[in-house]
Formats: structure tokens, C-alpha cells, sequence
């Protein structure tokens, strides 16, 4: 038996089993890690019902409760005494934190309330849900509609007639946002070039009244245009404001709500199965396409995706050719010896590099150096308002193309020393250069390993966030790197970014309670953002390594 147990441990078995043990509980904990983010994540979106009832604090005063349940909680019936509760025994108690809403009423979202003090409890069909663009939802029953301060409708009347007037409210809003961020953002773009130009014929110091006359003159069009849209833009925001609706809370105190300022209105205990989940659609639909509000914990975050994307893309466009031209001259040109083996140290050494050091480096050179240089030499009529002498996209994906490199590099080589040596002097005994060998036959050949490196860098730079946080990431950016404006991709432009956002609602949000649910959702949406850049990848890295198999055997 000892023999057998001997032979079994030389055999390597135990290893192979421990291994495929440690990959499983990996992947286990993988998945229930991912299961957690999204379980707490997708909830955000199911509109819950609300119940009203009857509370009873621990003074003895008795309120009315309108609101949904956000959390449950068991605790010891010990804290509840605590918290000044008569509560017999030692058992346990239920706790909710129920969103009330009404936060510009009552000066928070939530209240925790224990469950034996809770009376009277129902759900009734007729509470209103209301999502403001400010103040977070509030919480009541319809009254009435007024047009211009004129009620028009009461109860059941008003209820009908609320989706239409909301929806006219709704796309006055967008065609108001619309003018300002499109049609007035161009206009103001277009002024600014000019004013840079006027500035710039200053600094060479031309007279000839000519050239600024004809500035002057496309300014004064540029102008007419922009008090034209202003005009247009202010009637839509006076017929925005028509319409609004009177509420009550529950303790009866009336309310009125601009449709100006409303984002949806439903009624979710007096929804179907169905209904909610076309809702629940509508509000994913929203989170992934929609700007973010009050504060970004409410509303969509697309700034966020199209930023993180938009900067792995120039990221990855920058690390590929220089991680790739290092790793060639280091195992195909350079001649090994002790200054090579020191420079691959140096490489593996900065792989384990704190990120927020790439961070301060790239806002020291790359933003302050560079940049002001830039801004010196290119841009003298900008000064002293910086151009590129500030932190901005081109500084945060060249900051992340520092960090990456030695990942792609090490990848590259590690491909490049997995072709066999013949397959080189086979295509050099054939008449062909070393040059015409390495780009035709060596290069295509390791370009699923250099792939693979860049998986792997994608995978770190889209999950980064200390490093942004000095060279370009913002809380809020005003407008997309990416628009109608000559040179369209504006290099120069702060953006959001997915980890910062999550961060900043995770960690700096005033209303953290509200902000849990979200960065449960931001998080599972950063995740899949990145598994789909790396499938994108791998599918590329298995495409050519299928395509070149054939040469390698």
C-alpha cells in the first residue's frame, strides 16, 4: 500500500488534482463573485412595490409611512432596545430601510423602521412614483393637472390624461438639450476658433484691417445664429413649463411638480407582470444610453462607457507597435548579454510598478512637460488658458500605454522565441531578407502571442483608476472627446470613465444609500465591457493562430 502511495505521488497525480482543485474554486468564486454584482446590480432596475402603513417610533409617536422596501435585515433584539424600543426577550427582529423619497420634504431618502412597530400595512393601486431630475423620486398620489396654473383635470381624469402630457414635456426637454449641446455647442465652438485666430494674427502683429474684418464679420453671422437658437431654445423651455401636477404625501401635504423637471410617472402597484418588465427595459435602456444626474446617482452613465472604451481603443493603438518594436529588437536584433538580461529585469520589474506612480509620472511629463511645450510652441494664442498643457484623454491613454507596455513585451517575446530557428533560415536560405523574414514570416506568425499581451493589457488598463484620476478623468464632462467639431476627436478633453464613476458614487456620493444599488450595476457593466473587448481580442488572436498553424507544424 505504502508502494502504491509512493508511486501515486511520483506519478505527479496529487499535483494534477490540486491544480485542477485550485482552478475550480477559482472559478467558483469567480462566478459567485460575479453572481453577487449582479444580483445586487440588476434589482436596481425592477420597480418594486410601495407600501403605505403606520409606524410607531421609539417615542411613542405614531406617523404614516409611504415607501419600498430597499433592505431586510435580522437583527438582535438587543440593538433594537438600543435604539430606545421596548422589545421583550431576547429574539430577533426584522429591519427595513424603506425608501421613502421626498428627500426636498422630509431631508432623506430612507428610514429604517422594525418590523413589530409597523402597522396597518397595504399596498394601495393608487400610489404614484414620480422621477424627478431632481430631489430623487418622490412618493404620493395624484391630484390634479394644471396648465398654466388652471387645474384641467381631477382624479381618474387626471390620471389619463397625465402620459401625454408627460411625454410632450419629455421631448420639449430633449429638443431644449438638443439646441444647447448640438447646434449652441457648435456655435460657441466655432467663436472660440475665431477668437484664437484674431488672437494669433495679434501675436504676429498683423495690421492689415482686412484680415480682422473678415473674422468680424463671420462672428457677427456666427451670433445672429446663436440668438436665433436662443430664441427658439427659450419658447421651448416657456411651453416646457405649461404643464404640471398637484401631489399629496401621505401625510397629506400638497405638492406641485413641474413636468418640466419629470423624467417617468408610474404606478407600480397597479402593474402587471408584463408592464414591469417592459419598465424594468426601459430603465436598463436609460442606464446604458442616458447622461448621468443629481449628482450621477441617477440616470444613465454613457459618457462613462463611451469614455472607457474610446481610451482602451487609443491605449491599445499605442502600447501594440511599441511593445512589439522593443520585443523584436530585444530577441531578433539585440546582442544577448548582460546589458539585455538587465533591461528584461527592468521590463518584468515595472509589470509590478504601483499604478498611481505611472500616474504621477504621466501627469509630471506627458501633462506638464510635454503638454506645455505643446501649448508653448503650437498654441501661443491659447495661453494662458492651457490646450494640451492639462489632463486629457491623448495624456490618460499614453499614461496607460506606459503601464501596459512591459506586458505586451514580454508577451511579444515569449511568441517570438516559440519559432523554431529553422523556419528563419529557411526563408533566409530562399533569398529573402532578414527584414523580409521578420515581417512576412516571424511577425504573423507570433501575432497570437502579441495578441494575447494585448488581452492582457486591455484587461488591466480598462480597470484602472488611480493613474486617471491625475491625467484626465472627471466626476462629469460637459461634452463627449467625440463630435461633429473639426478635428472631431478632441485629444485634448477630460472624460469619464466606468472606475472612476464607480468610485466616485461608491465613495463620494451624499446620498450613499441610493448610490448602493448603482454601483452594483456600474460595476457589472464595467465587467462586461471588458470581457467584450478581450472576446473581441481572442477572437482575433484565434483567427490568425489557426491561419498560421499550418507553418508552425
Amino acid at each position: 500500500m505504502r508502494q502504491r502511495t509512493k508511486e501515486w505521488y511520483k506519478s505527479g497525480a496529487p499535483w494534477i488534482w490540486l491544480n485542477a482543485g485550485a482552478v475550480s474554486i477559482s472559478v467558483l468564486m469567480v462566478i459567485g463573485l460575479i453572481g453577487l454584482i449582479s444580483a445586487r446590480g440588476l434589482v436596481y432596475f425592477w420597480p418594486s412595490d410601495v407600501l403605505e402603513g403606520h409606524y410607531r417610533e421609539s417615542n411613542g409617536q405614531e406617523i404614516p409611512v409611504l415607501g419600498e422596501i430597499d433592505t431586510v435585515e435580522i437583527i438582535p433584539a438587543s440593538r433594537a432596545r438600543d435604539s430606545g424600543y421596548t422589545i421583550e426577550g431576547d429574539s430577533e427582529v426584522t429591519r427595513y430601510l424603506i425608501k421613502v423619497g421626498n428627500r426636498d420634504i422630509y431631508g432623506a431618502d430612507f428610514k429604517l423602521v422594525m418590523e413589530p412597530f409597523l402597522t396597518e400595512v397595504t399596498y394601495p393601486e393608487d400610489v404614484l412614483v414620480v422621477e424627478r431630475r431632481e430631489w430623487g423620486n418622490f412618493y404620493g398620489h395624484l391630484k390634479s393637472i394644471t396648465e398654466n396654473g388652471n387645474v384641467i383635470a381631477e382624479g381618474a381624469e387626471a390620471k389619463k390624461l397625465l402620459p401625454a402630457r408627460l411625454a410632450r414635456s419629455v421631448d420639449l426637454f430633449h429638443q431644449v438639450r438638443s439646441i444647447q449641446k448640438h447646434e449652441i455647442g457648435a456655435i460657441n465652438f466655432q467663436l472660440e476658433k475665431l477668437r484664437l485666430k484674431k488672437r494669433g494674427l495679434e501675436l504676429k502683429g498683423v495690421k492689415d484691417p482686412s484680415a480682422y474684418a473678415a473674422l468680424e464679420e463671420e462672428a457677427k453671422s456666427l451670433e445672429q445664429k446663436y440668438k436665433q437658437l436662443r430664441e427658439k431654445m427659450t419658447e421651448l423651455i416657456v411651453q416646457s413649463r405649461r404643464d404640471s401636477i398637484i401631489v399629496t404625501t401621505i401625510t397629506g401635504q400638497e405638492i406641485t411638480l413641474p413636468l418640466a423637471k419629470v423624467v417617468r410617472v408610474h404606478y407600480p402597484n397597479a402593474m402587471g407582470l408584463w408592464q414591469k418588465i417592459g419598465f424594468y427595459f426601459e430603465k436598463l435602456w436609460e442606464f446604458v444610453s442616458d447622461e448621468p444626474r443629481e449628482a450621477n446617482t441617477e440616470g444613465g452613465i454613457f459618457p462613462a462607457i463611451f469614455g472607457t472604451v474610446m481610451m482602451v481603443l487609443l491605449m491599445s493603438v499605442i502600447v501594440t507597435p511599441f511593445g512589439v518594436v522593443a520585443a523584436v529588437y530585444l530577441r531578433e536584433y539585440a546582442k544577448q548579454g548582460l546589458l539585455i538580461r538587465l533591461i528584461r529585469i527592468a521590463v518584468n520589474n515595472l509589470a509590478g510598478v504601483p499604478s498611481i506612480v505611472y500616474g504621477v509620472f504621466g501627469l509630471g511629463f506627458f501633462v506638464y512637460f510635454l503638454g506645455g511645450n505643446i501649448d508653448t510652441l503650437f498654441f501661443p494664442e491659447a495661453q494662458p488658458a492651457p490646450t494640451f498643457g492639462t489632463p486629457g484623454l491623448l495624456w490618460a491613454s499614453l499614461t496607460l500605454a506606459i503601464l501596459t507596455l512591459p506586458v505586451v513585451i514580454v508577451a511579444t517575446e515569449e511568441g517570438l522565441a516559440r519559432i523554431p530557428s529553422s523556419i528563419r533560415e529557411g526563408s533566409m536560405a530562399l533569398g529573402a531578407t532578414r527584414a523580409e523574414t521578420l515581417w512576412r514570416i516571424v511577425i504573423p506568425m507570433a501575432s497570437p502571442a502579441m495578441m494575447t499581451g494585448l488581452i492582457l493589457a486591455v484587461a488591466r488598463a480598462a480597470g484602472e483608476v488611480a493613474p486617471l484620476m491625475l491625467v484626465g478623468v472627471v466626476k462629469l464632462a460637459p461634452s463627449l472627446p467625440l463630435d461633429g467639431n473639426f478635428p472631431y476627436l478632441h485629444m485634448d478633453r477630460k472624460f469619464m470613465h466606468l472606475g472612476f464613476h464607480i468610485y466616485d458614487v461608491g465613495f463620494q456620493s451624499p446620498n450613499v444609500e441610493a448610490a448602493r444599488p448603482l454601483v452594483y450595476a456600474t460595476s457589472l457593466l464595467l465587467i462586461i465591457v471588458i470581457v467584450l473587448l478581450n472576446l473581441a481580442a481572442i477572437y482575433v488572436r484565434n483567427h490568425l493562430r489557426e491561419k498560421y498553424r499550418a507553418l508552425e507544424n
